[in-house]
């Protein structure tokens, strides 16, 4: 079955980096598009940012645009989020998911049908 595990979340101070890793499992990895999204205590999950299955395509939310990247290593079946510049507002907990679906490029978290367990990211202020 289809596997996401995260690593790289923690603790750092506004203005500090992470790179957040998630590494896939269960399929051919090259043909599905990846994405990360995060959830903060009591609001709703949002999506951060997506890649398409070949690493030739990406998509941020418009409050990470410039401070986060997205990109991909097929050959390690891993996906990473550098993440710059953080701020208390980019406090919560990581997720990283694939579409349901091969070679789909989706703008709906609903296509996304493989979730990991998520990594807690805590910038202080």
């Amino acid at each position: 079955q289809v596997q996401l595990v995260e690593s790289g979340g923690g603790l750092v101070q506004t203005g500090g980096s992470l790179r957040l890793s998630c590494v896939a499992s269960g399929r051919t990895f090259s043909n599905y598009a990846m994405g990360w999204f995060r959830q903060a205590p009591g609001k709703e999950r949002e999506f951060v940012a997506a890649i398409s299955w070949s690493g030739g395509s990406t998509r941020y939310a418009d409050f990470v645009k410039g401070r986060f990247t997205i990109s991909r290593d097929n050959a390690k079946n891993t996906i990473y989020l550098q993440m710059n510049s953080l701020n208390p507002e980019d406090t919560a907990v990581y997720y990283c998911a694939t579409t349901t679906y091969p070679r789909t490029w989706p703008t709906s978290s609903n296509d996304y049908g493989y979730w990991g367990q998520g990594t807690q990211v805590t910038v202080s202020s």
